[in-house]
């Protein structure tokens, strides 16, 4: 069969793949929520969810430092990565051996076509169809509900990074994730889609909310202190970086979370 990425590249398979590698941790927790355990041959170090398949599958590298030669080894029917979190020259090299299915998300509604197609591929269409409308549900939920809230909207920066400080900036999926909540990312603006930012244009910036990040830089409590130092006016909140940056089942649970954080502001 003929199958088309959300990059526009068609690959072929011979049949539904019975040797997956995932090499975008979201996507590997989607497939395992999609039932498959067996024809997952090759995951990422970084692949923690479902944590049991950190010690059951065949570590492949990192999602930006892949091990290709251990990639060719296992000889994957399908291997599934992401053009964001993926390098896109060793995904070139892939190619070249295997089929590569690539996600190309920005929104919630391009996670939910990637849900529909990986459960095309998979032969999963039927617990795709059930994630996604979930998903939906879930959001319809969060929107209805939080409408009543009534609350004011917050200039946010949302940090991944430190030394150098990195930021979201706008044309990605942790971006939109901030605008459903209805936050203003303050860097939306910016050339870049995760721009360097330096302290004086942090400041200018004048965020009333500062987001931490757990991921993918491990902010914690002892950086706090730090930023309210740069901006004493703004608040800063330790944030789950899953709930803004994963695009696959784990968004099942991004908008209770998304409402307990908007009722604890």
């Amino acid at each position: 069969m003929k199958i088309t990425d959300q990059l526009g590249n068609t690959i072929s398979l011979s049949g539904f793949p019975k040797k997956i590698i995932s090499i975008v941790p979201s996507q590997t927790e989607l497939l395992f929520d999609l039932g498959l355990d067996e024809e997952i041959i090759g995951i990422t170090k970084y692949c923690v969810h479902p944590k049991h398949w950190q010690e059951s599958k065949t570590k492949i590298g990192g999602t930006k430092k892949l091990n290709v030669e251990k990639i060719k080894e296992l000889h994957p029917d399908i291997i599934i990565g992401n053009k964001e979190e993926n390098e896109k020259n060793q995904v070139e090299e892939l190619m070249k051996y295997f089929p590569v299915w690539m996600s190309d998300i920005k929104t919630l509604e391009d996670a939910l076509n990637m849900i529909d197609s990986i459960g095309k591929i998979t032969d999963k269409e039927k617990s795709a169809l059930r994630i996604q409308n979930d998903i939906r549900e879930q959001f319809s939920h969060f929107k209805l509900s939080t409408s009543n809230l009534k609350l004011e909207p917050k200039r946010v920066a949302y940090f991944i990074w430190k030394k150098p400080f990195i930021c979201s900036g706008g044309n990605n999926f942790i971006d939109h994730m901030l605008s459903i909540c209805g936050f203003e990312n303050v860097f939306r603006k910016k050339t870049s889609r995760y721009p360097e930012i330096t302290i004086e244009e942090i400041q200018q910036a004048n965020p009333s909310l500062i987001f931490l990040s757990s991921e993918p830089y491990p902010f914690r409590k002892k950086h706090i202190e730090e930023f309210k130092n740069i901006c004493p006016t703004a608040k800063i909140v330790l944030v789950d970086g899953e709930m803004f940056s994963w695009y696959g089942s784990r968004l099942l649970y991004a908008p209770a979370y998304f409402e307990r954080l908007l009722q604890n502001l």
